[in-house]
């Protein structure tokens, strides 16, 4: 937004004076905040820093040692620079004290060696400024505009990432909290280049603050979330250059990239709290039901109160969650702009298959004579909330159920469901895993306040199981071990945190020290239950250097790895950053 001190010089005020720059060079792009006019030697205590100071010379010290400390204290307060104009004080140019100790504290100093008025020099000076802040105001406007107009429209990550890359100029990348990147624009430049070793780059962008810039990685960071949850964070890459940082200091990013930034992660917290569909009024009202029962945003009994007038009674009914979902997010649905990539999926990909397999489960849920509030739950998933009269009957209806859902969509559902006689329904025929779906159910409860804790079930075994390849028609939660329970809860901001403090340290390490990779040493120790012998054999390595890494480990983590409780927590961990790291 401020002229530098080599700016002003070239202003033709200025340059009527004759300017001769006789210390400080290196200092020419400091930025004069403004122009003071000075004729006392004790001025450095009125003053704020960013000032380009003017003086004739005449009020100044007679002696070395007085200019020196003048010199001095100018520095000291963070002036831009200090001008002097020969003729009244100094005639054949300034005191060589003066001189030498600008040079020593690097503060630009310039003779003006003709008469120069002052006032024009800070005339056109605080001209130059206010226009640079009218555009300053005028740049952040169209910020502000053109983020809110992507809220509005209910743009997806990679539409939001595409715009603040397009006013930036800069490389964008936004990520998860386990630092794996969920949308980027590369600006014009390689993309294999921007994303490669993301993981281990992004682990020493380590800013101070929610907002921050990290001078040796060269990225300006801002966290991204809503409600007090952050999910992720929001990149810009800046090393001097880019449409918005004409005049910026290398070391501090432009006030309006700073802005951008920063209305950018507000677009997409509030474009994940935003879901736009096109369902008719009947699926929007089941949906806002269900959805008030997973997040509790409406009272239990005003839920049931209008799912009855929807013709479907939840009160003194035995209630199963049940979820349907694509065994894996299919990237050729989602079709962002040109030049810009999102990655895994986004709540723009597959709305047509969405709808498609909404209207089957509805379609299922008639042909089994069953009464449920059906709705698409996420960009991948519908749900269903069986009411049940009876609750011994509740294999029976999820087998009808399946079955009808099979019948219905065998594109989906190859195989055929059949009952069992111990009561679980089992698939016959050889289905082919790719490209289908799964069904996860959630277990039966009593009463309406506890019916989302069978959805939230549901949806954690439909998650977990859509890599399980046995041929199950339902998959319930004894289906699902600890891995698939991380592997569904691999997008939780909460897991993620949980990751990041049990193994970040270690992480970051790594990534420091590419050489060691320590979190080989300790899964292989973890691994081999505790047994150290067989972790060095398993590692590839002596005993003495495995017990030697051992211990850094524990150094670096602070951790007992002796402690049967510490090896629990950081196998979990290892566990849960496998099922993040897993696509």
């Amino acid at each position: 937004m401020f002229p530098t001190v080599r700016e002003v010089l070239a202003l033709e005020p200025v340059r009527h004076g004759v300017p001769r720059l006789v210390a400080g060079g290196e200092a020419l792009d400091r930025r004069v905040r403004w122009v003071h006019v000075a004729e006392v030697p004790d001025i450095a205590s009125l003053l704020g820093g960013g000032e380009l100071v003017l003086t004739t010379g005449i009020g100044l010290p007679a002696d070395n040692a007085g200019l020196r400390a003048f010199i001095a204290d100018l520095a000291a307060v963070g002036v831009a620079g200090l001008v002097v104009e020969l003729g009244r004080r100094y005639i054949g140019g300034v005191p060589q004290a003066m001189v030498a100790a600008a040079e020593r504290c690097g503060l630009p100093l310039v003779e003006l060696r003709r008469a120069t008025p002052f006032v024009r020099v800070t005339e056109a000076v605080h001209a130059l400024i206010v226009d640079a802040q009218l555009t300053e105001l005028r740049a952040t406007e169209e910020i502000h505009q053109r983020f809110t107009e992507l809220s509005v429209d209910g743009a997806g990550p990679g539409e939001v990432v595409r715009q603040a890359a397009e006013l930036s100029g800069c490389a964008v990348v936004l990520e998860n909290l386990s630092r794996q990147v969920l949308a980027y624009d590369a600006a014009g430049s390689s993309a294999e280049l921007l994303l490669d070793g993301w993981e281990q780059l992004s682990r020493r962008i380590l800013p101070a603050g929610r907002t921050a810039y990290d001078v040796d990685s060269g990225w300006l960071v801002t966290m991204v979330g809503a409600r007090g949850q952050d999910w992720g964070r929001l990149l810009v890459r800046w090393l001097g250059g880019g449409a918005l940082t004409l005049g910026a200091r290398p070391d501090t990013p432009p006030t309006r990239l700073t802005i951008l930034v920063e209305r950018a992660a507000s677009t997409l917290a509030l474009g994940r709290l935003i879901r736009r569909d096109a369902e008719g009024l009947e699926r929007q009202l089941h949906r806002t039901l269900l959805t008030a029962l997973l997040d509790h945003s409406r009272p239990v009994d005003e839920v049931a109160l209008r799912a009855r007038a929807l013709g479907v009674p939840l009160e003194r009914r035995h209630l199963v969650g049940v979820v349907v979902r694509y065994r894996g997010d299919d990237p050729a649905e989602a079709t962002p702009d040109e030049g810009t990539h999102v990655l895994g999926g986004g709540p723009q990909s597959g709305p047509a298959r969405l709808r498609d397999l909404a209207e089957a489960v509805g379609h299922a849920v008639h042909e089994a004579h069953l009464t449920a509030l059906t709705s698409a739950l996420d960009d991948q998933a519908v749900g269903a909330l069986l009411a049940l009269s009876d609750p011994a009957g509740e294999e029976r209806a999820l087998t009808a159920f399946a079955a009808a859902l099979h019948r219905a969509r065998p594109d989906m559902f190859p195989g055929q469901v059949t009952p069992h006689p111990d009561g679980v329904a089992r698939t016959t025929g050889r289905p082919d895993p790719a490209g289908t779906a799964v069904i996860g159910a959630g277990s039966g409860v009593g009463s309406l306040r506890e019916a989302r804790r069978s959805l939230v079930e549901a949806r954690q075994v439909a998650d977990a199981a859509r890599r399980d390849r046995r041929d199950l028609p339902i998959f319930r939660l004894p289906h699902v071990g600890l891995a698939g329970l991380l592997h569904l809860l691999r997008d939780e901001p909460s897991l993620q945190t949980f990751v990041e403090r049990e193994l970040g340290a270690l992480l970051s390490y790594d990534a420091q020290h590419p050489r060691e990779q320590l979190l080989g040493t300790l899964r292989a120790y973890l691994d081999q239950g505790r047994n150290k012998s067989a972790g060095a054999a398993a590692a590839h390595l002596s005993r003495p250097a495995f017990y030697e890494r051992l211990a850094r480990i524990g150094r670096i983590l602070d951790a007992d790895l002796d402690s049967v409780d510490a090896c629990l927590s950081l196998h979990v961990a290892l566990l849960a950053l496998d099922a993040i790291r897993t696509p």
